[in-house]
């Protein structure tokens, strides 16, 4: 009997084992390596999306076409709606051969940056050489602009009369007929300055070192008026940073930079100001000295000496469109939108031959379109439903028809796949244009006669065609997207998933990489991709972005990886967005439960080895699942995260996390719950980072020490927010090892190649 139990218990243990512990070799490493994003795209899948090159007089457009055999330009006419080669490639390759000094094959023209200068004309550049190819003789030539370059700290009026340039910080005029400049303002001063602005990237070297000089204005059309901001730098406070990378100096740069952080007032501001060009002289208005981050916006009417100003007030709870009469000194306060969270996709388009403003506001709940009777003052819906319009594509002004993308609204569809509609201002003879079950992706032709298509979805390899604007019918298919060399690897679509959230009842989606060579009847572990940042959302809505992240590459060395969106992500109804909102810390709640439930069905998922990595916002993700949920999540990997909010860029936070700052700052901090930690996390920054500033990871390292908890810290000296070339390489490497050995329990491997 005894014999018999510990021979059960041997073979229990064995199977267990063998369950759990995994070996990893070089070829794991190499079949992962091939699935990089920088291995598949024109290498293993071609034309995953085409973009349309439209001629400049609406005859048609050229495109490239890739294949594993190389690249050719191509154009499609309207007038046949054939194919043909735009040039003859073997000609214009002996060419650029001659004039580059070096080997160019037909096949693989190094054209970049193409832009139509006429119809039969294409700027181009090669090994960032400009060239012009004349597409009727077929001859390069190096492009030489004619015209001279303007200045950046100049800007010319319409009429051509009069030129505005900042000078000793305040705003001057000359005249281009006689010369004779005037001063528009006399107490511009340094932290004080006209005509000026706040560049986010601008940085100081040294405590007392020079930003970058700024001009801008604003010239209303007919020249009459000038408008312009008074930088106001008094008392803005800095960020700074040290600069170890530079190789020949033995002690690091002080940088610095301006950049407040949420509930500051010490932050750059800016007041606006408008002058009358005939007098000489300030207009006054009541508008308000803005922070930098919510600043005021202008456009000019063409009623001579109206302007529109738009501005969203500080906590983004209340947004104005106003109508200035400047001739008058009036102001008229014509929309106000609220809200007892936030508004952060408010926009509105000027259409004023018909005396109407178009605005998307999701005052319903949902984002739809109004239109504001310029004459009248009234407000009317023009959509109406339980969808979200995500973007206006086109306002036809002479025909009052909008063109717009918008998710949700077809039965049955995924609620993150947009589809195209037409509309009139009135809100009648809506139109579906992109009938097909997909996410549609869409250019208009110069003309807006024509629109070009890319549509797919994660499953589904991109189709790309030409459509009829009236009606939405094809008229030419363009390409198939080309995966046959991902098949010949094995390769499967990720499997898109439905879960319910933290409400009981709402669905979310997401998405599941397998590695190619999935085995059902094991357990693996699963690392969440996550990014929750409210603005935007994760779901793989095209078939470019599931192989865009490089999940595949990940899941070779053995995991299930998932990308979902739960609740308070963008993109759905405003009550859905608003779960994040002053809450950011409970974001991951959905894709705990998301796992739960994709372990109760799949046998395959290991719900005891959680893992998760994310980038920006995302870092944060990671960070604070260790923190927020220790007994869940096993192992992250946390890059360039914004810890602790109050330390970040103050519009981000304040927008999403409220003004004034409160305690549910405190709250969510990863900073503050330090002493949670129980698995194994990497902290990684690039020093440089001058978005979201390394300070918030350092901090977090100090309080994790103070809480003597185990962690990893990899500091890039020379990164900023995103990682570049070797650097990246170096990340990604310690990433994947970081789930191999912690999560995966293998030994992992150093030196692979990436190619």
């Amino acid at each position: 009997m005894q014999r018999q139990l510990a021979l059960l218990f041997f073979l229990f243990f064995s199977i267990s084992f063998s369950g759990q512990a995994q070996s990893l070799t070089k070829k794991d490493y190499a079949r992962a390596v091939s699935f990089m994003w920088s291995n598949i795209d024109n290498k293993a899948a071609f034309n995953l999306h085409i973009t349309p090159y439209w001629f400049p007089d609406s005859t048609g457009f050229c495109w490239i076409n890739q294949s594993s055999k190389g690249k050719t330009y191509e154009k499609i006419l309207f007038s046949t709606k054939k194919s043909a080669p735009l040039f003859d490639h073997q000609q214009v390759a002996a060419q650029l051969q001659q004039l580059l000094g070096e080997s160019v094959k037909a096949n693989d023209l190094p054209l970049a940056n193409l832009e139509f200068e006429t119809s039969n004309q294409v700027r181009f550049q090669a090994k960032d050489r400009p060239y012009i190819l004349d597409l009727k003789t077929t001859k390069v030539s190096p492009y030489n602009r004619t015209e001279a370059p303007s200045s950046p700290y100049e800007r010319p009026s319409p009429d051509g009369k009069w030129i505005a340039y900042s000078k000793d910080y305040n705003l001057f005029i000359k005249s281009t007929e006689t010369g004779r400049s005037y001063p528009l303002s006399t107490n511009g001063r340094k932290g004080y300055e006209y005509a000026s602005y706040y560049g986010w990237f601008d940085k100081m070297e040294g405590e007392n070192g020079e930003r970058p000089k700024r001009f801008s204005v604003n010239w209303s059309p007919d020249s009459k008026y000038l408008q312009a901001n008074i930088c106001d730098l008094r008392s803005a406070d800095k960020m700074y940073m040290l600069d170890w990378s530079v190789d020949t100096l033995y002690r690091p740069r002080l940088l610095s930079y301006y950049r407040g952080s949420p509930g500051d007032t010490t932050m750059v501001h800016m007041i606006p100001v408008f002058y009358d060009i005939e007098k000489r002289t300030q207009i006054r208005t009541t508008l308000p000295r803005q922070t930098h981050i919510n600043g005021i916006s202008f456009r000019w009417s063409a009623e001579v000496g109206k302007v529109y100003a738009y501005y969203s007030e500080r906590g983004f709870q209340k947004t104005n469109i106003l109508q200035l009469d400047l001739r008058r000194g009036r102001s008229t306060n014509l929309i106000t939108d609220r809200s007892k969270t936030n508004i952060d996709n408010f926009s509105y388009w000027l259409i004023e031959k018909q005396d109407q403003l178009i605005f998307a506001s999701e005052r319903s709940g949902w984002r739809q379109l109004y239109r504001f009777d310029l004459k009248k003052g009234n407000i009317k819906a023009i959509t109406k439903g339980d969808y979200y319009i995500d973007q206006v594509a086109h306002i036809d002004e002479e025909n009052g028809i909008i063109y717009f993308l918008a998710a949700g609204k077809e039965p049955g569809s995924n609620p993150y796949h947009r589809y195209l509609y037409s509309v009139d201002f009135q809100g009648e003879n809506l139109q579906l244009l992109t009938p097909e079950k997909a996410h549609h992706q869409i250019s208009f032709s110069p003309d807006r006669q024509y629109i070009f298509d890319n549509y797919s979805t994660a499953t589904q390899p991109t189709k790309s065609v030409l459509r009829m604007a009236t009606n939405g019918q094809v008229v030419k298919s363009v390409s198939q997207a080309d995966i046959s060399a991902l098949k010949a690897k094995k390769w499967k679509a990720p499997q898109v998933f439905e879960a319910i959230g933290r409400d009981g009842k709402t669905k979310v989606y997401g998405a599941l990489w397998k590695p190619t060579n999935f085995n059902p009847s094991r357990k693996y572990p699963i690392i969440d991709h996550s990014y929750t940042g409210p603005h935007t959302q994760v779901f793989p809505k095209d078939f470019r972005r599931v192989l865009s992240t490089s999940n595949q590459a990940l899941a070779e060395l053995g995991f299930i990886v998932m990308m979902v969106d739960g609740l308070g992500s963008a993109g759905r109804s405003k009550a859905f967005h608003d779960y994040s909102y002053k809450n950011m810390g409970y974001n991951l709640a959905d894709h705990v439960l998301a796992i739960r439930q994709l372990a109760q069905r799949y046998s395959w998922i290991d719900v005891d080895r959680v893992g998760i990595f994310g980038h920006s916002a995302g870092g944060y993700d990671a960070g604070h699942a260790m923190l927020q949920f220790p007994d869940f999540y096993k192992v992250a990997v946390a890059s360039s995260a914004d810890h602790d909010f109050r330390m970040e860029k103050a519009w981000w936070p304040e927008m999403y996390m409220g003004w004034p700052v409160d305690s549910a700052y405190h709250r969510v901090s990863n900073i503050t719950m330090a002493k949670e930690l129980k698995g194994k996390l990497l902290l990684v920054h690039g020093a440089l980072d001058d978005n979201v500033n390394a300070s918030a990871t350092f901090k977090l390292a100090e309080a994790l020490v103070k809480a003597d908890k185990q962690f990893d810290l990899l500091i890039l000296p020379s990164q900023r927010h995103g990682y570049r070339g070797t650097y990246m390489d170096y990340f990604r490497k310690k990433r994947w090892n970081y789930f191999v050995e912690h999560l995966l329990g293998a030994d992992p491997i150093w030196e692979f190649e990436w190619e």
